[in-house]
């Protein structure tokens, strides 16, 4: 038997990564309170799974100030949209196999 699992991608592990990653995907940039709000989860975490996946290189972080206060937003690089839609892909495939 085909191993079912062998194309999700490790980075993608996380909810909380799967959950940064799908909401990027679909938004040109997001600032960190946005996805912050969004996903319900502390500073100190999501702070943490950004830099995993900047560290991948599947994000892009941009600093900069907005009048006084500064602002920091992300977004999905090219590889990290191809890595991630291989990522949805395969769990498509391990939800519905026969597809």
């Amino acid at each position: 038997m085909k191993d079912i699992i062998s194309g999700l991608n490790k980075i993608f592990d996380s909810r909380i990564r799967l959950g940064i990653m799908s909401v990027l995907v679909v938004n040109d940039s997001l600032d960190f309170n946005t996805i912050k709000e969004l996903l319900d989860v502390t500073d100190g975490n999501l702070a943490s799974h950004l830099k995993a996946l900047e560290k991948e290189e599947v994000i892009v972080v941009k600093k900069q100030f907005i009048g006084r206060k500064p602002n920091t937003s992300y977004s999905v690089t090219d590889q990290g949209r191809k890595l991630f839609q291989e990522h949805i892909d395969a769990l498509e495939k391990l939800i519905n196999p026969l597809s």
